[in-house]
């Protein structure tokens, strides 16, 4: 039986910590969707920022991530950005063309994702 897992990244792009953290997001979701379970990637809080740092590709650790996330998108992975969060972080504008999610107060749903059936982790 193939599960549903959500994965949240909240770290922020200031430390190694973080750095690991987003790394084990997006490789998780990988995992997850080449065993052929359903995974979804929600970029929230603080984490918002690693989106555009992937976009930006400004480090050789960002280029990475950036190249291991868009394999996720052609894997069609479903993913999302905190509306209020992105924000928040300053980084609204420049991801402006990404799914804002804000059905909850201006942030994702963490009860809908659960009420659809998925795990969810938090990094």
């Amino acid at each position: 039986m193939a599960a549903r897992v959500a994965v949240i990244l909240h770290a922020g792009t200031e430390s190694r910590d973080g750095l690991a953290r987003a790394l084990h997001s997006v490789l998780y979701t990988k995992e997850l969707v080449e065993r052929g379970n359903e995974a979804r990637l929600v970029f929230d809080g603080a984490g918002t920022a690693w989106l555009a740092a992937f976009k930006k590709g400004e480090t050789e650790s960002t280029k990475a991530l950036g190249r291991m996330f868009e394999g996720l998108k052609e894997l069609g992975v479903v993913y999302e950005v905190c509306d209020f969060c992105s924000g928040r972080f300053g980084v609204r504008e420049e991801l402006a063309d990404e799914p804002m999610s804000g059905k909850y107060m201006d942030h994702p749903s963490i009860a809908d994702l659960v009420e659809e059936g998925y795990q969810v982790m938090i990094l």
